[in-house]
């Protein structure tokens, strides 16, 4: 049994665009609030977090609901095309609102956007297991996390060359090469992906032994875990809202703090995180093929380690220094270890005709964690020092470390 790199490559193109747009929705929305409407740390925070409010409700809807639908383009793809169409028409329209300083209709055009990126995100993520066999989709996985890395680089770069050193540039440019880069993206994957005639050239689903014996019981049958598993369940999804209220505190609150405490101007924040992104594209692929060998939970578990030592070193510099890009680096790597494995532990508990549906668990864990993180982490920043942030990283990741060891399902047993 053998990955097909090709098709992966163009099923990641959806994940592409929206990690381009998170990307730019991270860095940029927050300074726009901040800089144009004058909005302290804590209620930016909570309007960071709504994205995250409306996706513990979307995105498990979504994903249920794309996995009873059918049509000729098949389950995900009709979702993946009107989601990026609303998005990109909504989002286009955010730098509108940010020159004319109107307020009002900025956040109503973020709500839609929200709701648009709700809308697909979900049936995105869920393609790559549709067709992918589960024995191979860590590697799978690696490749979809990597065309997500590039999206994200994609954005940095237009941030570093697009973005002037005003208080108040203008972001229309740099809105404008993302939403041609979502929809260019999702062209190539509608004339590349045949959705519904690859579903239907699978074959039966390769299954390990905790599927096996779920298969042969009658809580299978009734769709429902057995107590081990849904115990494993429970503490992956908890560590993945742990590690998410780690890393998402550092991405959400990065572009403040650069300017904050290391006296940094217009996109040259945008350097660090480059740095980081780069070095987990770099990751994927050799991530992907050490955990098909020496198991998903082991990886992850190094990934967590990496980030500790990453977010506890941040916390030391005062100023910027050349050596945190190696933080960076650190912190890309160990990122990519955790991404590529985490979520087809989830999906590896599933059937195939649930896959929608525990998607939609692991990205409500995932948009708790961003809901809780922005407001607290910002309350941390406002009123007592911008310096909490890298701690306050290091602590929450530490605790996943611990919620990780507990996990016992998920991995591929290979005979």
């Amino acid at each position: 049994m053998k990955l097909s790199y090709r098709r992966t490559f163009f099923i990641g193109l959806a994940f592409m665009s929206i990690c381009a747009f998170w990307q730019l929705y991270d860095n940029i929305i927050p300074l726009i609030l901040k800089n144009t409407f004058g909005i302290g740390e804590v209620y930016t925070g909570i309007i960071m977090a709504l994205d995250n409010v409306l996706a513990l409700f979307l995105l498990p809807l979504f994903g249920a609901l794309s996995d009873r639908v059918d049509t000729r383009f098949g389950k995900r793809t009709p979702f993946i095309v009107i989601g990026t169409a609303l998005a990109v028409l909504f989002s286009i329209l955010l730098p509108v609102a940010d020159s004319t300083q109107n307020l009002v209709l900025f956040i109503v055009l973020l709500g839609f956007v929200l709701l648009s990126m709700g809308f697909y995100r979900s049936p995105a993520v869920a393609l790559m297991p549709d067709l992918t066999p589960k024995p191979l989709r860590s590697k799978a996985n690696s490749i979809i996390n990597l065309m997500g890395a590039i999206g994200g680089v994609y954005t940095l770069v237009m941030i570093k060359l697009l973005i002037d050193d005003k208080i108040r540039p203008d972001y229309m440019p740099v809105f404008l090469s993302v939403n041609l880069f979502m929809v260019v993206s999702v062209i190539i994957l509608i004339l590349t992906i045949k959705e519904k005639k690859l579903a239907s050239n699978m074959p039966p689903e390769a299954t390990d032994t905790d599927n096996k014996q779920d298969e042969r019981s009658d809580l299978e049958s009734k769709r429902t875990l057995s107590p081990e598993v849904r115990k494993s369940l429970i503490f992956l999804l908890s560590s993945v809202f742990l590690w998410f209220t780690a890393y998402n505190a550092v991405t959400t609150a990065f572009s403040r703090y650069a300017v904050e405490v290391w006296g940094l101007s217009g996109g040259d924040f945008a350097d660090c995180l480059m740095v980081a992104t780069i070095a987990a594209i770099v990751s994927y692929i050799p991530v992907g093929f050490i955990s098909e060998r020496i198991g998903r939970k082991k990886v992850i578990i190094t990934g967590i380690l990496l980030m500790i030592a990453a977010f506890t070193s941040g916390a030391l510099f005062v100023t910027y220094s050349p050596f945190l890009n190696v933080i960076f680096a650190v912190t890309g790597i160990g990122w990519a270890a955790i991404n590529v494995n985490s979520y087809p532990m989830v999906v590896q508990m599933s059937r195939g005709s649930d896959i929608g549906k525990y998607t939609g668990f692991y990205y409500t864990f995932s948009m708790a964690a961003q809901i809780f993180t922005p407001i607290f982490s910002g309350f941390l920043l406002e009123h007592i020092s911008y310096r909490t942030l890298f701690p306050y990283s290091a602590i929450f990741s530490f605790i996943a470390l611990l919620t990780m060891l507990f996990v016992k399902h998920g991995d591929v047993k290979r005979s």
